[in-house]
């Protein structure tokens, strides 16, 4: 293509003017560069008295060539506060083609006889400014964040502040509290070429650690890895604050790619470990030992979202499977998280669960295939909305040898031992020998109706979990902002007493999941066979196990013998067995707060053809503790505090109850019938507090029968 010759000589003409002027300011900067610096050291002082309350020192400042700058003795020494900072001699070069275009990166840092103090006593901190909000600035946008634009300057940031050349000698980091003090000593850590080399001095010589790798800036890579000197890498501070023992051989990060795609900021990378050693009380009894784990990430920073995306892969072992996570900030806060897996071989998964975390399983022996999907889904603003689906889909699968636990033990006879605090109770045998043991069919179908209306009424349909509970759990938990209400099972609750510790942890809390799945898929064990263990050894009462000890103890009966009202009752006292005697009056009355209860399970086990409709509240006037329990004359409630308040209408239990048996669910093996409107006792006067409590009760039954039928 030609181009006419003025046109050239005018591109020349203003090329040639750009590098005069570019010049000019050269020279005129070279010239001013002391006193430009003078004054910016000023500025900086100012600045951190200003907003900081910091007192910032610099002994010298003055440049060597062009781009870079020789400080000596620099300290910091918040206000009123221990000192923070001091470096004797403090290098830095910046690359001066970014700095014409406005970034300011670093070509060298050298520092030397450096220390950084981070102290804390009785609550007092020495960098506190760190955490000190600025002054809103009213004149600013309140223009919202872009979040691919915030995580992609950050990154910029953070990789303009790496120099192409680093020497650094004799830095200590150390942070002292009023019961600890935890410090790392770097003799000398450099960058040359790319090549990151370090090594860091861990309390002394406690441990010594190494930081290898490689960092490449202008290409937005790095590759590094953490590791000691003969032994773990080891974090004794975070043990003795956090009560969190952990360390490892190796830890090791990759940053590969950075690539923008309109708002989307997308960075890919991986991050492993080996031989990982965990140890928490609210994690497992025991130490979690990983051999080798990692993830491949993308991540993606939205204009309103964070995200890791579903081409991530995480490895452990021998299994793979494709994580998705992410949280929307904006219009509305959504946390969204998926799992999925390919097929995978059964015992190659058993054989990637980390050493003690799953202790009953050690050394099961499976064979067939598994493949696992996982789906959440919640909305911050409409919680009741949320969607959780598990499936753990089985091709084949069956069980070789039990290992450690033989679970197939709750089909013959065997001995439970309950522990309390840690400590056991008693051995309890579950079986003929045990004269108080009711095989099934001897317990009253009321006491067994009962029970299932109030726990679990899909028992003998459901393959061990109910989702349908799980969703309600997890919203009615997100609106309390606290653990209010699980979603168990009575599969679930047969397998924590007879398989588990009773320590409440994470990794038992799993490991009930999984043992409850094997149990219910492999059809180790009948419904109904499961339902008699259950019923023969949970807790009725203080030192109370199983039906056949609670029907003698409370009422001196056969549990063949109990009646609607005395089956409800002890449906009542199931989730909090230790209050059973608080229930009564001191003449074996129940007390009136647990009216609404027998309403409830009454009025729905009625509806379900388990009972005929009761005008005297299921029962609930005949019950009678037998007598050498009773306390003797009747305390009146306005006297004493009412221990079942929280079985009344305006209580969280009732809703909880109503939670677990109304909605979508899988279809009740036991037959639902129409009911008529419950009729009031006639033969006790009725208070006007309690006819505002029935109307009540009786508005939320119809509510809630409501909301049951639109579903």
């Amino acid at each position: 293509m030609h181009i006419p010759s003025k046109y050239l000589k005018i591109t020349g003409i203003v090329t040639a003017s750009i590098l005069i002027l570019l010049l000019i300011g050269g020279v005129i900067a070279y010239n001013k560069r002391e006193s430009l610096l003078k004054a910016g050291v000023e500025r900086a002082i100012k600045k951190a008295k200003r907003d900081y309350h910091l007192d910032l020192k610099v002994g010298s400042a003055s440049f060597a060539g062009i781009r870079t700058v020789n400080l000596e003795n620099i300290s910091v020494v918040p206000e009123n506060r221990d000192s923070l900072m001091y470096i004797e001699k403090f290098r830095v070069g910046i690359k001066l083609l970014p700095l014409i275009l406005g970034d300011i990166k670093l070509a060298e840092v050298t520092t030397s006889n450096a220390w950084i103090h981070l102290t804390r006593k009785d609550s007092i901190r020495n960098y506190d400014f760190l955490f000190r909000k600025k002054s809103a600035d009213t004149t600013r946008s309140t223009r919202q964040v872009n979040l691919g634009e915030l995580a992609n300057n950050l990154l910029n940031q953070m990789l303009y502040k790496i120099p192409d050349d680093m020497d650094v000698k004799d830095l200590e980091i150390k942070f002292t509290n009023d019961t600890t003090s935890f410090s790392l000593y770097t003799p000398t850590a450099t960058i040359v070429d790319g090549a990151v080399k370090s090594t860091i001095n861990v309390n002394g010589k406690e441990s010594v650690w190494h930081v290898d790798g490689e960092v490449y800036p202008d290409d937005k890579q790095l590759k590094l890895s953490l590791f000691a000197d003969g032994k773990k890498v080891e974090l004794p501070f975070i043990e003795k604050q956090y009560g969190l023992k952990l360390n490892f051989d190796t830890i090791s990060t990759e940053m590969k790619r950075v690539t923008r795609d309109g708002d989307d900021f997308r960075i890919s990378g991986s991050w492993a470990i080996k031989n990982l050693l965990i140890n928490h009380p609210r994690i497992a009894a025991n130490d979690i030992v990983l051999p080798e784990g990692s993830i491949d990430a993308d991540m993606v920073f939205g204009r309103n979202f964070i995200a890791i995306d579903s081409s991530s892969v995480i490895h452990i072992k021998n299994i793979q499977a494709n994580p998705f996570i992410k949280y929307t900030l904006s219009p509305e806060k959504i946390y969204e998280l998926k799992l999925h897996t390919n097929e995978l071989d059964a015992q190659q998964l058993f054989n990637s669960f980390p050493t003690g975390l799953f202790e009953s399983l050690e050394g099961m022996q499976v064979a067939g295939k598994l493949q696992y999907d996982m789906n959440f889904h919640l909305n911050s603003k409409h919680p009741d909305k949320v969607v959780f689906e598990s499936r753990l889909t089985n091709k084949e699968f069956r069980v070789i040898s039990w290992g450690k636990n033989n679970f197939r033990k709750i089909n013959g006879p065997f001995v439970y031992t309950p522990y309390e605090y840690g400590k056991p109770m008693r051995n309890i045998t579950i079986g003929q020998e045990n004269p108080d043991y009711t095989p099934i069919q001897q317990i009253s179908p009321l006491l067994r109706n009962a029970v299932l209306t109030a726990e679990d009424p899909s028992f003998y349909s459901h393959n061990g979990f109910v989702e349908e509970s799980i969703r309600k759990s997890i919203a009615t938990n997100f609106k309390e902002k606290a653990f209010k209400r699980g979603g168990s099972t009575i599969s679930m609750q047969l397998v924590k007493n007879v398989y588990l510790n009773r320590q409440k942890t994470l990794a038992r809390k799993i490991e009930e999941i999984l043992i409850v799945w094997i149990i219910e898929n492999s059809h180790m064990s009948s419904k109904q066979r499961m339902f008699e263990v259950y019923l023969n050894l949970i807790e009725w009462g203080r030192n109370i196990y199983g039906i056949g000890e609670a029907s003698r103890f409370y009422f001196n009966k056969h549990p063949s013998e109990l009646s609607l009202g005395e089956s409800i009752y002890l449906a009542s006292i199931v989730p909090r067995p230790k209050s059973g005697l608080n229930f009564f009056e001191g003449d074996g009355s129940l007390r009136t707060g647990l009216r609404g209860y027998f309403r409830l399970i009454g009025g729905l086990m009625a509806r379900r053809g388990l009972a005929q409709p009761d005008s005297n509240v299921y029962g609930f006037y005949a019950v009678r503790l037998k007598e050498s329990l009773r306390r003797g004359t009747p305390v009146t409630d306005s006297l004493m505090t009412d221990s079942l308040a929280e079985f009344g209408e305006d209580q969280s239990e009732v809703a909880d109850i109503l939670d677990q048996i109304f909605g979508k669910r899988k279809p009740d093996t036991l037959a639902t019938k129409p009911t008529d409107q419950i009729p009031s006792p006639v033969n006790k006067p009725k208070s006007p507090a309690e006819i505002r409590k029935e109307k009540r009760d009786q508005r939320r039954l119809e509510r809630e029968k409501k909301k049951n039928d639109g579903l």
